[in-house]
């Protein structure tokens, strides 16, 4: 069995039906409902941006800074609290094997790496990838 990560996401004809009735049922200048700018946002997630914003009669940038903040907030997960990584050859005789912890503290929070038989170069890469991942 296959799994999209789009398989609850709406048609684009589906969203463009909801937002013409919207618009027929609604008076003045009311905004648009943020049930309305979720539907469009998972739309273009999937199709793009630009083809749902043209087929929506929406505002391209608009419907772009909702994606951005509604991507925000869906990640708002737990970062794990921990990761092992053996290198090929380390699994089977780690005992002999020199080891450090090398500890970066900044704006965005802590990482902790616990290394045995890294260079510095490595370590330097390493750091500077997850840590500019949790920025």
């Amino acid at each position: 069995m296959t799994y999209s990560k789009y398989a609850g996401v709406p048609s684009l004809e589906d969203v463009r039906s909801r937002f013409d009735r919207w618009r027929r049922a609604r008076r003045g200048k009311a905004p648009i409902p943020d049930e309305l700018w979720s539907a469009a946002a998972a739309v273009a997630r999937r199709d793009g941006v630009n083809p749902t914003a043209v087929a929506l009669h929406l505002d391209g940038g608009k419907l772009k800074r909702r994606m951005a903040a509604s991507g925000r907030a869906a990640r708002k997960e737990p970062p794990a609290a921990f990761v092992e990584l053996l290198a090929p050859g380390q699994a089977r005789s780690r005992s002999h094997l020199p080891e450090s912890t090398l500890e970066l503290d900044g704006r965005n929070g802590k990482l902790r790496i616990h290394f045995q038989a890294a260079t510095a170069p490595e370590l330097a890469i390493l750091s500077r990838a997850l840590w500019d991942l949790v920025r």
